[in-house]
């Protein structure tokens, strides 16, 4: 945290807009960029009145739903031929798409909007949102709210923490873990459903590939 907050003092502030909204864009792409401590320090330099509190709120909200947007676009666009056609047809059969589209279909606004605040599943849930072909309509506004909240709660979170930013820091770390366990917790049983579905449909009807 304290590298993060060094590094953001000293820069200028449009580019430490920029930083941030990258961060938050590229989390979308690679989960293990460590987005939150930097929204939080962008809260606290907002708080220091390096830069505007609005505008960090701003650049961090649309930099990340725009990146869930591109690549819940990525998916729409690329994801059937890839599961059809290409080496997706590996991971899931007709059986398995099937599935999980009368999933989206049914609980999509939940989970994207749920999924928005777990860590890996933020990047993976928008995706599939795509393959899918979930309606941009169901889509894209639980990105959108899922985002405002978490993002706007890091922020006020750093903005208000003062001196006891290194509090702040370690309870963020906390929660962090927290959620990463839920995560890998729920990863594990669709992993588990996933595979036995996919057992089934190959026992089934002999769709290996």
């Amino acid at each position: 945290m304290e590298r993060a907050l060094s590094f953001l003092t000293e820069l200028p502030a449009p580019l430490a807009y920029g930083l941030l909204a990258a961060g938050a864009a590229i989390e979308n792409i690679l989960p293990v960029v460590p987005a939150d401590t930097f929204i939080v320090a962008g809260g606290f330099i907002a708080g220091l009145g390096a830069v505007h509190p609005v505008g960090v709120f701003g650049v961090v909200w649309g930099g990340n739903v725009g990146g869930a947007v591109a690549v819940y676009g990525a998916g729409r666009r690329y994801g059937p031929s890839f599961f059809r056609t290409g080496p997706g047809r590996r991971l899931a059969g007709e059986h398995q798409m099937e599935r999980l589209q009368a999933f989206y279909r049914r609980w999509g606004l939940v989970a994207i909007f749920l999924a928005r605040f777990l860590p890996g599943f933020r990047a993976v849930v928008p995706v599939f949102a795509g393959v899918t072909q979930l309606e941009p309509s169901r889509a894209i506004p639980p990105m959108a709210v899922a985002s405002a909240i978490w993002y706007g709660a890091l922020l006020q979170i750093g903005y208000l923490g003062g001196d006891n930013i290194e509090a702040v820091a370690a309870t963020l770390e906390q929660a962090n873990r927290g959620l990463l366990i839920a995560s890998a917790v729920l990863a594990a049983l669709i992993a588990g459903v996933w595979w036995r579905a996919r057992r089934k449909s190959r026992g089934g009807n002999g769709d290996a590939d």
